[in-house]
């Protein structure tokens, strides 16, 4: 297209010329202008190649107020810078890191020799679940994850004594690809299962498998199994996870059920404990800059202790995107059978600037 009014324009100033010039002349300008014509269209071609080839760096800062009764608090939620880019139509790479506080989350690099075949290799996220790796935080329609997200997926997963925060990644690498135009995706991964950028604490690696299914534009359905062992004392940390989402142009439906087996400390000895929950969401888009949510999740701690440790979230939210690279968010949530201390009201409000 650019060759073609490029041509056009310069064609057009010869065509004013031409009339006072013999069919030779003609012709020899003629050829003069379809090589100046061509000898511009491959520098332009040159400079695309390169500007494709240069690492896009793009980025975002979420800054948050959150009010719960008991605290009333500003907080710089995300500070997030991400460069990525592709150094050959086969190879592609991502780097990101948190500078809130420092943590490196992605850096992987990603081979894809086939549709059918990919590898991924380095930290990335954890292919389980389907809000895990398909909603990152600028396109989250509530603020927060459900907090069976957040317990079992390595947010703020409590394994043995410890309390993982690996914002869902692990150090690994995962084979994956499609079939069927995209209709069935698969993942198979292994980690080290220990956290963000550190070795393994012991000798057996952690197991990741997917598969989603597309069987129509804009439904899919997930079911996931993740199997590991934690620290020098192999804590369990066994996850499955089945779910479906239908999101087109102004209605989203997604929920899904997380099971686990997780290994504790106990007072004597390693406890395995039985853990569950499961969220539902619909969302609704007004039109381009409003969408408004709802959601209920649960998450039971001990499963053989239900009544005195599980907890149901009612969480209902608003977000306006007046501009391209500002996002704005409203939600209110309701904390119900919490541990401790009965129920809670929390009402926040967030602000998303991206670059």
């Amino acid at each position: 297209m650019k060759k073609f009014l490029l041509a056009l324009f310069l064609f057009g100033t010869f065509g004013v010329q031409a009339q006072n010039l013999t069919q030779e002349e003609m012709q020899a300008q003629i050829a003069s202008l379809t090589e100046e014509v061509n000898t511009l269209q491959q520098k332009s071609n040159t400079w695309d190649k390169f500007t494709q080839a240069m690492p896009k760096i793009s980025g975002y800062v979420m800054g948050r107020y959150m009010y719960n009764g008991d605290e009333s608090t500003f907080r710089l939620r995300r500070v997030r810078v991400s460069v990525a880019g592709d150094l050959t139509p086969k190879l592609d790479y991502k780097f990101q890191a948190e500078l809130s506080s420092f943590k490196l989350l992605d850096a992987y690099f990603n081979y894809k020799p086939f549709d059918q075949l990919k590898i991924k290799a380095g930290q990335f996220k954890v292919p389980f679940t389907i809000e895990n790796t398909d909603y990152t935080p600028t396109k989250m329609i509530l603020m927060d994850h459900p907090m069976v997200l957040d317990r079992l997926v390595g947010t703020s997963e409590e394994i043995g004594d410890t309390m993982l925060k690996t914002a869902g990644r692990e150090l690994g690498i995962d084979l994956h690809g499609a079939f069927f135009e995209g209709m069935l995706k698969y993942d198979v991964a292994v980690f080290n299962g220990a956290g963000l950028n550190v070795t393994d604490n012991n000798k057996s690696k952690d197991v990741v498998a997917r598969l989603m299914l597309t069987p129509v534009k804009g439904l899919t359905i997930s079911g996931s199994y993740y199997w590991g062992e934690f620290g020098d004392m192999y804590y369990a940390r066994e996850r499955f996870a089945v779910g479906a989402v239908y999101d087109c142009k102004h209605f989203l439906v997604r929920a899904e059920y997380i099971g686990a087996k997780t290994g504790l400390e106990g007072q004597y000895d390693v406890i395995n404990v039985d853990q569950e929950g499961w969220y539902a969401l619909a969302g609704w888009r007004i039109n381009e800059k409003w969408m408004m949510a709802a959601r209920y999740d649960t998450f039971t701690e001990d499963t053989e202790a239900r009544s005195a440790t599980e907890q149901v979230n009612y969480t209902f939210g608003v977000a306006w995107k007046p501009y391209k690279f500002i996002r704005l968010q409203a939600n209110y949530v309701h904390e119900d059978r919490m541990q401790g201390f009965g129920h809670r009201n929390v009402g926040m409000v967030q602000a998303t600037l991206s670059f």
